[in-house]
């Protein structure tokens, strides 16, 4: 991180989580710091974008539930990213069903907010009857994740940033 106050922001955030759950959360938050992306308060998240694209690939929140409190929230953008696990195709799906009016208007050439040929940064959904929807690419999706799915989230991570690297970069 580049700044003190971004190491209090993170700190003050990883601080509301048992030992275990702050440990992965600073995981990823190290890997999107390694790969240049900047945490930064906005309302109650934290939100990680490149100073070179601005585009956002990450945001963090807090969810509090009656029964068990503070729980940590992750949402990432992974539109760009291919070869995953049936876990993170299964999280894309749900997401896909749960708001289907973010259908990616890129695919018909309505939109023209993320750059690239628009197949390749929409998020794609292949349902039981075989229809495959697109879903803008924009937005970052929330991924529930335990310890053993961090090597694949750091690969993604990277999957995508390269992606935004060579696209969005000015």
């Amino acid at each position: 991180m580049k700044t003190a106050k971004q190491e209090a922001l993170v700190a003050s955030y990883l601080s509301q989580f048992d030992n275990d759950t702050a440990t992965l959360y600073a995981g990823i938050i190290d890997h999107l710091s390694r790969l240049g992306y900047n945490p930064a308060k906005q309302k109650t998240q934290i939100i990680f974008k490149h100073d070179l694209h601005n585009k956002q690939i990450a945001k963090m929140d807090v969810k509090i539930k009656k029964n068990t409190g503070a729980s940590p929230y992750l949402a990432l953008r992974l539109s760009a990213c291919r070869g995953y696990s049936q876990k993170i195709a299964d999280i894309i799906g749900a997401y896909v069903k749960k708001y289907p009016a973010r259908a990616a208007q890129c695919v018909n050439g309505k939109c023209d907010f993320c750059a690239g040929e628009a197949t390749t940064h929409v998020y794609t959904h292949t349902t039981p009857d075989g229809e495959v929807k697109y879903h803008c690419g924009a937005y970052a999706i929330e991924i529930t994740f335990a310890a053993e799915d961090i090597d694949e989230l750091k690969r993604l991570i990277e999957e995508e940033h390269e992606y935004l690297m060579r696209h969005e970069a000015k």
